[in-house]
């Protein structure tokens, strides 16, 4: 009696895992591909109130902000200037995907702000 017993939890152990494997993979989506659109680019931590230790550069695509990987903060000039990153939430075209959770960008072009 036993045996069967043993049987049949490693069989309802095995079912459970291969329907939670299934589930997981109709789920996923493609990367989402953004080509020329128009965002809002500022520090994650100062503008954004994303969690953090430092001033790190974001964008923030229908109402969510990201954390941006391949542009630095300072590459667009001093982020705790006046007009920088830090201080000022400005407009920007950017290409890239989102990608665990960061805005992989490929392409960063910042806007001219109404000062400029």
């Amino acid at each position: 009696m036993q045996n069967y017993v043993t049987r049949f939890f490693v069989l309802l152990a095995f079912v459970t895992f291969a329907i939670g494997c299934q589930q997981d993979l109709t789920g996923v989506q493609p990367e989402q591909q953004y080509q020329a659109l128009l965002v809002e680019a500022a520090c994650g931590q100062c503008q954004f109130g994303l969690p953090g230790t430092s001033c790190d550069l974001a964008v923030r695509i229908d109402g969510k902000a990201y954390y941006v990987d391949g542009i630095g903060i300072d590459d667009h000039g001093d982020a705790h200037a006046d007009d920088g990153f830090c201080n000022v939430v400005r407009q920007a075209r950017v290409e890239g995907r989102i990608d665990k959770g960061r805005f992989v960008a490929t392409s960063f072009e910042l806007l001219p702000g109404d000062n400029e």
